[in-house]
């Protein structure tokens, strides 16, 4: 069990994300981090936390969307780690049942083998037949994640989460969001134990005030044997048309991002990261830039630890798959990394 000061502050580091106490390395370690890297599974699918169109046809306040996705615009413009060589095969076995095989090849981290398989809705139970209802993943050193969202009405989602370490438990996390008209409100049970009389729950309200303008918060509270501890995460975020500026603040850092739309072709998003727990803060600067006459886009970024780092995505048409090449280049600590990565279906 971590102590109650590391706690509060890996809480407002990872903004809200309870997995992150248990698994996920923090950002300040990448993109050289020696743990695999995160699979599709660690992020909510994209249209579960997506905030709704910018203006309501009856001129009331829009939903706020989910607190997980504030900072996803700007997030989203970042390349992802690659590091050795990858192989992705996506098959859709039916219009609600899709597998994946993932096999990574590095001599920085371990190999592994990782298989995904995601069963959806239909028309008939959701109005969102993209929405997944179960997800399901195994990789080759025995660890599983399972991950079920449930739209238990139109306003009402419910949320599970279990996820082993091989052999051991290390989450189960369970959340309930109800999106009114204008607020989004949910509260998230995380890592429950009578008998080590241990718990972790999170409060998370958001409220559009205006038609760009959304204020909340997250409250994480967190009870063992040992020790009580609690830390209180205020946000907000403006948006326009083509650019949108979030903060979030709190007692354990910052997170501040801003994110901007150039044109069809470009986006940039600059993030902010402070921490008192280690004193420690990054500023990060990435951008990408679409080519659709050549079917390729390209990400790059650049932080002030003198991490540069840049992944190149090239369809391959007419054949359905996706080359991905991308490097990486620490200046401080003199590491280079470099990956290959091929995404078939």
């Amino acid at each position: 069990m971590q102590s109650s000061h590391t706690f509060k502050m890996e809480c407002c580091t990872h903004m809200g994300s309870v997995l992150a106490l248990s698994s996920s390395p923090g950002h300040q370690n990448w993109p050289f981090s020696t743990d695999p890297p995160p699979s599709r599974w660690d992020a909510h699918p994209a249209h579960w936390d997506s905030p709704p169109r910018w203006e309501r046809r009856d001129g009331r306040l829009p939903n706020p969307g989910s607190f997980h996705s504030l900072h996803r615009s700007c997030k989203d413009v970042f390349p992802q780690q690659i590091e050795g060589v990858k192989m992705i095969l996506n098959k859709t076995l039916s219009s609600f049942f899709k597998v994946s095989h993932t096999l990574h090849l590095s001599a920085v981290s371990p190999s592994y083998y990782r298989f995904h398989v995601e069963h959806l809705q239909s028309d008939d139970y959701s109005k969102d037949k993209d929405a997944p209802a179960l997800i399901g993943e195994m990789d080759s050193s025995g660890s599983l994640n399972a991950h079920a969202l449930l739209h238990l009405t139109e306003r009402v989602r419910a949320r599970t989460v279990f996820q082993t370490q091989q052999s051991q438990f290390v989450t189960w996390q369970f959340e309930t969001e109800y999106r009114g008209n204008d607020f989004t409100a949910a509260v998230t049970v995380a890592n429950p134990d009578i008998l080590r009389e241990s718990v972790i729950l999170v409060a998370h309200f958001l409220q559009s005030v205006s038609s760009g303008l959304v204020l909340g918060g997250e409250l994480v509270y967190h009870r063992g044997r040992a020790e009580e501890g609690g830390i209180l995460t205020l946000a907000g975020q403006y948006s326009r048309p083509n650019w949108v500026a979030t903060l979030n603040a709190g007692k354990g850092g910052a997170h501040a991002s801003y994110y901007h739309r150039a044109n069809k072709q470009i986006q940039v998003g600059v993030e902010f990261e402070a921490s008192t727990r280690t004193q420690e803060t990054t500023t990060s600067f990435g951008y990408q830039m679409e080519l659709p006459e050549a079917n390729m886009v390209f990400r790059g970024m650049i932080n002030s630890r003198c991490i540069i780092g840049g992944v190149l995505e090239k369809r391959l048409t007419p054949l359905p798959a996706t080359l991905i090449m991308g490097a990486f280049v620490n200046h401080k600590g003199d590491k280079l990394q470099v990956g290959l990565g091929i995404n078939v279906g």
